[in-house]
């Protein structure tokens, strides 16, 4: 078959590379991509959001399966526009994908369906915002209610943070996404990412990972898009999974279908692990990125058949989803000044390993030579019979790569090795 992947970025590099593998696609697009994706695929100039010229590519090509990457287009509802001309879509319509979309939303979802997560209250201004704050004990964590690329959420410590943060979300710091926000106490706990496959009737498990957000070592600094993971996640124990399955992202789903917002696609359900049990921190509705790319590493099913069949609603005639008992861990080589301003154009060498995959996430070619374009540039990924193992292999491509105005983490995975299950 005929597949276009839509978006640019570490994650779609991933997802290139292993659909790539398929025995069943027979061409693979990839719109716009970067000079990583293009060992995988033919580049098209097409940009995501444009849903009418994505179309006409898929009308012209006869492509069998629209795959999108990122949250923003099916936001906008570019899955609504390709199906309704018959065109399959691995992704949620716009309705559906209000889940990531809009952070009242689920929580609204959440508590209809007494699906478990944080205490929130939801405000439209400044002022209802330092109001309801005085409804929450610190620490408390204050988000934008709409797309923010991974960025619009403050973990207030203090009474000065916590307006601070309502002033930077209402003051614009997030564009339209913090045109609302939700207020959240606290919760405590070890947070894990946790995936699954849906078309919108059958759900199946596609694996955990930990992600780890804040900028520096020790987990210390600004939040991030994410600056490495590993997985799977020991900590998320298969009791854990099922527990999940039967009290959160299954009834999502049935919830979805029953208010005629049906989900399908990747529901990616950020969880907390309290002592009252698992909670929903929040849901995106694609692969989270880094996560993508470990769970790429360690995925052996064909990524191409799975997807299509949450997209032609088959999901329970596919065999489940497989993946290797190995782990996988990743470093995310960003530019400096990231997650504020990014340097762009610094020069990357990337020299050939067998010990790594190198997904580019922003990268570009200038008059042949290879350049950071944003923020996050490079997730270098690695397995290993455990988290040490892979953590090893990652940062000894790492050292390898020479990129002078980039930085990076170097301790993705110290939970895991720290519990000694690495």
């Amino acid at each position: 078959m005929k597949l276009l992947l839509l978006g640019s970025g570490g994650r779609e590099h991933a997802l290139a590379w292993k659909l790539a593998q398929s025995p069943s696609v027979t061409k693979l697009y990839a719109a716009p991509g970067n000079p990583g994706i293009a060992t995988e695929a033919e580049l098209i100039a097409l940009n995501p959001s444009d849903k009418d010229a994505v179309a006409a590519f898929c009308r012209d090509q006869a492509i069998d399966l629209v795959v999108v990457g990122p949250e923003q287009p099916l936001v906008d509802g570019i899955a609504d526009n390709l199906r309704a001309q018959g065109i399959p879509v691995f992704g949620p319509s716009a309705a559906a994908a209000q889940l990531e979309g809009s952070k009242s939303f689920t929580k609204l979802l959440c508590a209809r369906h007494n699906i478990p997560t944080a205490r929130f209250r939801r405000a439209s201004n400044a002022a209802e915002a330092e109001a309801e704050l005085d409804l929450f004990d610190l620490p408390v964590v204050i988000k934008a209610d709409g797309l923010a690329a991974g960025k619009g959420v403050i973990i207030a410590e203090t009474a000065t943070d916590a307006e601070e943060a309502v002033a930077h979300i209402f003051g614009g710091g997030f564009g339209a996404a913090g045109a609302s926000a939700v207020i959240e106490e606290f919760m405590q706990g070890e947070e894990v990412s946790f995936f699954a496959l849906t078309d919108g009737k059958t759900v199946v498990p596609f694996g955990s990972a930990q992600d780890h957000k804040r900028v520096g070592d020790g987990d210390v600094g600004p939040n991030t898009g994410g600056m490495g993971a590993y997985s799977p996640a020991s900590i998320f124990t298969p009791e854990l999974e099922a527990r999940v399955m039967g009290e959160i992202v299954g009834p999502t789903v049935a919830a979805m279908a029953n208010e005629g917002t049906p989900f399908s696609g990747i529901l990616y359900a950020g969880l907390m692990l309290t002592d009252e049990g698992p909670k929903l921190v929040e849901y995106n509705v694609r692969f989270g990125d880094p996560e993508c790319q470990v769970l790429m590493a360690r995925l052996e099913s064909d990524l191409a058949e799975l997807m299509l069949a949450c997209a032609t609603g088959r999901l329970a005639e596919a065999q489940p989803p497989r993946f290797s008992d190995k782990a996988a861990l990743t470093v995310v080589m960003a530019a400096e000044g990231y997650p504020g301003t990014p340097a762009r154009g610094g020069a990357i060498e990337i020299p050939p390993t067998d010990e790594a995959l190198v997904f580019h996430a922003g990268t570009a070619l200038v008059e042949g030579a290879l350049v950071a374009s944003g923020g996050r540039v490079l997730a270098v990924t690695a397995t290993g019979a455990d988290v040490a193992e892979a953590q090893a292999r990652a940062y000894a491509a790492v050292d390898a790569i020479h990129f002078p105005s980039g930085f990076y983490r170097r301790d993705i995975g110290w939970r895991e090795i720290a519990r000694g299950r690495g």
